[in-house]
Parts: structure tokens; C-alpha cells; sequence
């Protein structure tokens, strides 16, 4: 086990204060509810900016392989800052995930997704976590991909998809692409982040991962998507703690402020303790990607199961402590809850994540 810093590196701050700063100008709370009325125009203008403005479109692909040669610290801070604004982008679809998974090949893909020519999105559904059954599609001797896969994150708004194939020397991950299949938009809780159904019929494949270590790149690629998405729930949560505090500071009732009776106090005291350890586990997670620490399995298992709850549980306090505006479609409170509730599932439900942390540490059930 290494020690793992919890504060911000100098580096981290600079990074964490230039997203924000590209947030708070372009990624207003009126512009992301447009999203959930199909205007796709935030997501494409803010991921342009994204990658071509702040270089993230390629964060943790190495500087030799065309990316930024960020680490998985890095990659959380950034998705901390998107959770604090629920952006609707693609970085942790296709800078994390699919990005990870491409590393364990020698396609000249990966070049062209840290540049930002491309993005890309993993064919799974986007509640497939890691060491479960990971759905294939099958591959005639043409190489041509066929079969469904539901629920997928990201396939909107990416030109590759990556196909898990399952041939008869192991897994193959082939990319197909995206105008090549049919996308089928699902309406989804949280459409800042849309899911669809894929149909890929007879589509010809291009091997990006050779069987030999496909297995182990969707292994990877859902594992540290798991652990940076704890990021993600902790920039949410925060938001919530903070946007709600501050409301309590003006809101009067009765003659005084709100915040000032104390069993508004007490619970907020309580939020401010679990938002303050979700931030603490999801920054141990990252930080054992990064530091190449084996403490990194169990470090994603403890975020996963503790982020998830405890970024619904503020979106949830921030909607009620909000009283009646909370519950307004203009208030942006339930844009939170939304991303909460839907990454609660995604990569893992926290009852598979808990399962999982059990076994690895030899708990009994």
C-alpha cells in the first residue's frame, strides 16, 4: 500500500481551476436542461473546447502515444469538476474508458483520440461492472461484427465503438464504426449522459486488442471507470453540499435565517462529514491508479460502494433543504439528483461493489 496524497498538487490546482474556469463560462445550468430536450449542441461545442482549448480529450494516454500523459489523479480532478456542473460530455465514456482500453493495443486509434480527432464509446451496458459477465458480439471469418447490446453510454456522441468479439482464442476487442451501426436513442434518467441500444448487423471490424489481453483491456477499462467515476459523484455531492448551505444562508423564515436552526445544522454537520469522506475515497482510488498500487482493486470497490449512496443522499438533501424552488424544473437541483440516481447503477451497482470489497479482503457474507 503507498501513501496517497488527498490534497490537490500544485499541478492539480492549476488543472482543477482551468476546467472550471471553461465550465463556469460555457456549461450554465439553462444550457445542460436543453440537453434533456435533445439539443446536442452544449455537448458537441463544450467537448471542441474540451479537447482543443484544455487538451483533455486524450488526459491519460501517454505523450509518446499522441496523448497528454496525464495520470488517473488528474483524470479525477477533472471529472470532480464535471460533476460539479453534471457536464454533458463524453470524458469518462471515451477519455477513460475506451481510452484504457486501446492503451492495451498498438492501434493508431489511440492517437487520434488524444488528439481529439475522435472519441469513442465501450459496447457494454453502462451498468456492466468489472469481473461480471461482459457481453460479446460474434465475428464471421470476414471479420464482420454482429448482435445488441443495450443501454450503452456515450455511442451518441462517438465516431468508434469498441465491440468486445469472443473468438475462439479469447476476446478481441474490434472497432466498428459508429455510422456503420444502427443507434437507437433509449429515454434514459439522466439525459445529460444518454444511453441507446446498438444493433451491429454484419459491420467489418478492425482488431484494436488481439485476444491474448482483450479480456484483461475490458477488465481494465471498467475498473478504473468504476474508481474515476467515484470523482464524478463526489463533484456532485459537493455541489449539492455547498449550493445548499449557501441557500440557507439567505433564506429567512420566521423572522431569522433558516441555517441558523439547529437541526438544520445538525444535518448538514452530517452531509458535510460523508461529502467530505467521498471526496477522501475517491481521491485513494485514483491516487493507487496512479502510484501503480495493488491496493488499487479494493481502493475502487470501497469508492464505488461509498460514493454512489452518498452523492443521491445530497442531491436528495439539496432538493428538500431547497423547499419549493428545489422541486422547479428551472432550478438545477434536480439535474444533480438525476446524475446521481443514474451513476448509482453504472459500472456496478454499490451492492455488487460492497460483494466484491467482501471478497477481496476475505470478509464473510
Amino acid at each position: 500500500m503507498s501513501d496517497i496524497l488527498l490534497l490537490d498538487t500544485d499541478v492539480e490546482t492549476s488543472l482543477r481551476s482551468a476546467v472550471r474556469d471553461l465550465l463556469t463560462t460555457r456549461c450554465d445550468p439553462s444550457a445542460v436542461v436543453r440537453a434533456y430536450e435533445g439539443d446536442r449542441t452544449l455537448t458537441r461545442m463544450l467537448w471542441k473546447s474540451i479537447a482543443d482549448d484544455l487538451g483533455l480529450a486524450g488526459l491519460l494516454i501517454p505523450e509518446d502515444r499522441g496523448g497528454a500523459g496525464g495520470t488517473a489523479r488528474d483524470a479525477a480532478v477533472v471529472l470532480e469538476e464535471f460533476g460539479r456542473f453534471v457536464a454533458p460530455v463524453p470524458f469518462l465514456t471515451s477519455s477513460v474508458i475506451a481510452a484504457t482500453v486501446l492503451l492495451a493495443g498498438d492501434s493508431a486509434l489511440v492517437g487520434q483520440l488524444g488528439d481529439g480527432e475522435c472519441s469513442a464509446a465501450l459496447l457494454t451496458p453502462f451498468s456492466t461492472a468489472s469481473v461480471t459477465q461482459i457481453p460479446t458480439l460474434t465475428a464471421d471469418a470476414q471479420g464482420r461484427v454482429s448482435g445488441r447490446v443495450t443501454s450503452v453510454a456515450g455511442a451518441l456522441d462517438a465516431d468508434v465503438l469498441l465491440a468486445a468479439v469472443q473468438t475462439a482464442n479469447g476476446t478481441e476487442v474490434h472497432a466498428l464504426a459508429a455510422a456503420a451501426v444502427t443507434i437507437e436513442p433509449v429515454v434514459s434518467l439522466d439525459m445529460t449522459r444518454p444511453l441507446a441500444d446498438i444493433i451491429v448487423d454484419s459491420v467489418p471490424g478492425r482488431v484494436v486488442v488481439a485476444a491474448e489481453s482483450g479480456w484483461a483491456a475490458l477488465q481494465s477499462g471498467l475498473t478504473i471507470g468504476a474508481a474515476l467515476l467515484a470523482s464524478e459523484q463526489a463533484g456532485v455531492a459537493a455541489w449539492c453540499l455547498e449550493t445548499t448551505v449557501e441557500y440557507l444562508k439567505l433564506r429567512r423564515q420566521f423572522g431569522r435565517v433558516v441555517g441558523g436552526f439547529q437541526s438544520l445544522k445538525h444535518r448538514l454537520s452530517d452531509l458535510y462529514v460523508e461529502v467530505e469522506s467521498t471526496s477522501a475515497a475517491a481521491r485513494y482510488a485514483a491516487g493507487t491508479f496512479a502510484a501503480g498500487d495493488p491496493d488499487s482493486v479494493i481502493a475502487t470497490a470501497v469508492a464505488a460502494s461509498y460514493c454512489s449512496d452518498i452523492a443521491v443522499r445530497a442531491a436528495e438533501e439539496a432538493i428538500q433543504l431547497h423547499g419549493g424552488i428545489g422541486m422547479t424544473w428551472e432550478h438545477p437541483a434536480h439535474l444533480y439528483l438525476k446524475r446521481a440516481k443514474a451513476d448509482q447503477i453504472a459500472l456496478g451497482s454499490p451492492g455488487h461493489h460492497r460483494r466484491l470489497l467482501a471478497d477481496l479482503v476475505g470478509l464473510p457474507l
